[in-house]
């Protein structure tokens, strides 16, 4: 369960988002949703930024670069595979098909790296090396890229849990998807991978590893959801220096994000203390830190809003606009 706290309210930013119009209202860490009658999901995404089971503050642009990141990627591969695309009302807005979310999530992985108990890197360390339904050889090391892209699946935890590590074999044996589900849902991630890859790799990147989340229409056909190849869903290093930081055991030159969690973390317990004021100058970094991904990625030039009309507002309004019509 997130735990809340008061967000940073500087002005152009969205936090807590209130659209009493619209019905069905869920918050996640990242996203407002609201499930319309017809079908349809209103998906809004904030600029919190989300860390240690808790709210640490709002960046400036966050939700407009997940959101028009996303919309870049849908966009390129939207002949691989379905997606829950139906409109962009707004920079921090989808509007998406409703789905009934599969429980497994998919994260495709091309290099030997990671931080989380579930990350391939960390059970590597550990002397582990069947994984995921797969063996990886012996003699590798941090951040060197894979024989070929392995899929590591885990089940979607509940609030509180921890996502648990699949292999196919246990995806079928504990009835969490078909045979031919898991043939579609491997089928399409591996081709989204290497369309990301493939891309990136123009742009002077490496997508190294990245997650998908898949739902099911009415009609029981997987498409996919959620977010694709965003700076919060994949791993993007910069390949002009990859080689050499790799020969030195040095970390891939990346997107760091992390300055407001590091900082954090230096100062307290974040999962138990109250969280110290965090500084405008830190939440500045991370924000253009974020324009520069979504420059980096798509190539294209990011267009801040309007600043003279509040984000809420603007969000307010093109939503009326969109569902009067």
């Amino acid at each position: 369960m997130t735990v809340s706290r008061t967000l940073n309210a500087r002005p152009g930013t969205l936090d807590v988002i209130d659209l009493p119009g619209l019905p069905n209202h869920y918050r996640g860490k990242v996203r407002d949703n609201y499930d319309l009658p017809d079908g349809r999901r209103v998906i809004v995404a904030s600029d919190r930024l989300s860390a240690f089971d808790r709210n640490l503050c709002a960046v400036p642009f966050k939700g407009q670069v997940l959101t028009q990141t996303a919309r870049y990627w849908f966009d390129v591969t939207g002949d691989i595979c379905p997606n829950h695309v139906v409109a962009y009302p707004d920079p921090n807005v989808l509007i998406g098909q409703r789905l009934k979310m599969l429980p497994v999530e998919l994260v495709v992985r091309g290099y030997l790296a990671g931080t989380t108990s579930t990350s391939i890197l960390t059970l590597y360390n550990k002397g582990e090396r069947a994984m995921y339904g797969v063996t990886l050889p012996d003699g590798l090391r941090a951040n060197q890229r894979l024989p070929r892209p392995i899929l590591t699946p885990t089940s979607k935890a509940a609030d509180g849990d921890h996502d648990a590590p699949l292999s196919p074999a246990q995806i079928l044996e504990q009835g969490l998807l078909t045979a031919e589900q898991w043939e579609t849902l491997s089928a399409y991630a591996l081709a989204l991978f290497a369309r990301g890859q493939d891309l990136a790799a123009r742009r002077g990147l490496i997508l190294a590893d990245t997650k998908y989340e898949f739902g099911l229409d009415g009609d029981g056909r997987i498409v996919l959801a959620d977010e694709i190849h965003t700076p919060d869903s994949s791993r993007f290093w910069k390949a002009a220096t990859y080689e050499a930081r790799f020969e030195a055991g040095e970390r891939p030159d990346s997107f760091d994000k992390d300055f407001v969690r590091a900082w954090v973390a230096q100062r307290c317990d974040p999962y138990k203390d109250e969280i110290p004021e965090i500084p405008e100058a830190l939440i500045v970094q991370t924000s253009d830190v974020y324009i520069e991904a979504f420059e980096t990625i798509t190539g294209q030039t990011f267009v801040k809003p309007d600043a003279a009309e509040p984000v809420l507002e603007r969000v307010r309004r093109n939503l009326d606009a969109y569902l009067a019509g």
